[in-house]
């Protein structure tokens, strides 16, 4: 049976671009594929941030890069080096340049904008077919990158909610060479709050208030928040605001499953409601481009999708442990992070936050942490891997 594309590719964010854009490697070899996406265009909206040596992807177009961090709270100022695997930041009209550049040159790939999707894909006589706000479109296999509502996700353990502005000041107040990661207010409101700097120069820097909740937050209630880290950063000096960000990460709660528990092998969900966020951080840039090469390759060679891959049962184990400790005794997030920053070897934890930890950065990371809170919480309530 005819279809308009092998592979229908719904939502062009991070995850359906990259997807896309590695299935355009292959040429003349990559499946007919559509990408579906309801904006009519794309801004520098947001950025991505990642550990990792030149070989990283992307790596060499993130625009700027540090090799010192700053953790600070519990009563301690922590330096973090980097050393060869600087902390890089991807802006997103870099990345979305990119990744069209790459679409646009493989006649296999269309990237469709303005096309929302108006009911659930449809599965009959071995195609899909969807209705869009142009018209029904049909593909043999479905790759749904669409980001779902809070409430239709999986329980969460914690929610990441951040609000932040790229501000220009009229004085030099901000270090360019050390990044601010977690900065711990002194005084809390019983939640885990801190705030987040990315100086570009001496004169502009991101600055983002964040906050782990049971719930996701708007931008509206951390408002607040963001303007005492504004006025606090700028130190009285006037600023304009260049551009914003906002966004809830789900913390836990909807891990990747399984290939094999999938219900029909060609259609997969990808994406941060798929998993893609490594749980206990949040970071999902670089995961999402592993699974987009490894699902490219999937269809290339079987014309069938391949989910995220899921984490390994030690990391699920400490991530959801971690998160249920912070969830239960959100006040020792200052000293519970500011110990793994001090004393965990930078490079063992740069690989455990990166998914690439040996069983023995797995053990640094347990030993730099207090055990009482933990074995509290084994013995109250036993996580599942």
């Amino acid at each position: 049976m005819s279809t308009d594309a092998d592979v229908l590719i719904l939502g062009g964010g991070c995850a359906g671009l990259g997807l896309a854009c590695n299935l355009s490697q292959y040429g003349g070899r990559a499946p007919r594929t559509i990408i579906l996406e309801q904006r009519n265009e794309y801004r520098n909206d947001r950025t991505w941030c990642f550990w990792g040596d030149d070989a990283a992807p992307y790596a060499r177009l993130a625009g700027h890069q540090w090799r010192h961090l700053r953790v600070a709270g519990g009563g301690r100022c922590i330096d973090f080096d980097c050393g060869n695997t600087p902390y890089r930041m991807l802006a997103a009209d870099v990345y979305y340049a990119t990744t069209l550049q790459a679409i646009h040159a493989n006649p296999q790939l269309s990237l469709h904008l303005g096309h929302s999707v108006v009911s659930e894909p449809e599965y009959t006589g071995g195609v899909w077919r969807i209705e869009t706000s142009q018209g029904r479109i049909s593909a043999g296999a479905l790759v749904d990158t669409r980001p779902k509502p809070a409430s239709a996700q999986s329980p969460a353990l914690l929610w990441q909610s951040f609000f932040g502005h790229e501000i220009e000041t009229s004085d030099p107040v901000f270090d360019p060479f050390i990044a601010d990661l977690m900065d711990f207010p002194e005084i809390s409101d019983h939640r885990i709050a801190f705030i987040y700097v990315l100086p570009l120069t001496e004169t502009r820097a991101l600055v983002e208030y964040t906050v782990f909740a049971e719930s996701p937050l708007p931008a509206l209630a951390l408002q607040k928040g963001l303007d005492a880290a504004l006025e606090n950063r700028t130190r009285g000096s006037a600023y304009r605001t260049l551009r914003s960000e906002y966004g809830c990460i789900p913390m836990g709660g909807n891990e990747a499953a399984p290939a094999a528990g999938r219900a029909n092998p060609s259609r997969v969900h990808a994406g941060l409601s798929a998993g893609a966020a490594r749980p206990a951080t949040g970071y999902a840039f670089q995961r999402l481009q592993r699974w987009g090469a490894q699902c490219a390759q999937a269809l290339v060679t079987t014309g069938v999708p391949v989910p995220q891959t899921p984490d390994r049962l030690i990391v699920r184990a400490m991530d959801r442990l971690f998160l249920h400790v912070l969830r239960a005794q959100p006040a020792l997030a200052p000293a519970l992070f500011s110990a793994l920053f001090a004393d965990v070897d930078s490079r063992r934890l740069i690989r455990f936050l990166s998914d690439g930890g040996s069983l023995r950065d797995h053990a640094a990371v347990i030993a730099a942490l207090p055990a009482g809170p933990f074995l509290k919480q084994l013995f109250t309530r036993k996580p599942s891997a």
